[in-house]
């Protein structure tokens, strides 16, 4: 996925986010924390990896299959918008 080293990065940065939020999860597990906070920390890194997975999805659309904001033909770029947009609300 070349076009990914385009924001890399950033990428790299939200992955990082993920792993410490992972590394705090065990912390509280290891230290007995409460079942409602580990709850809400699982909650927070499940909607972390929808985002990521969101961008990444929402990429490979954009550059694999049609980008709505650059295709010539009207009706493809009509179909990838809707498909982007289904996506964002199923993985919210």
């Amino acid at each position: 996925m070349s076009h990914l080293s385009k924001s890399k990065t950033k990428l790299i940065a939200r992955v990082r986010r993920l792993k410490g939020q992972l590394e705090a999860i065990e912390r509280a597990l290891e230290a007995e924390e409460p079942c409602g906070v580990v709850l809400n920390q699982v909650a927070s890194v499940r909607g972390a990896m929808s985002g990521l997975t969101a961008e990444l999805i929402e990429d490979h659309i954009r550059n694999h299959v049609s980008d709505p904001d650059q295709d010539a033909d009207p009706e493809r770029a009509r179909a990838a918008a809707e498909l982007i947009d289904v996506m964002r609300i199923y993985l919210k």
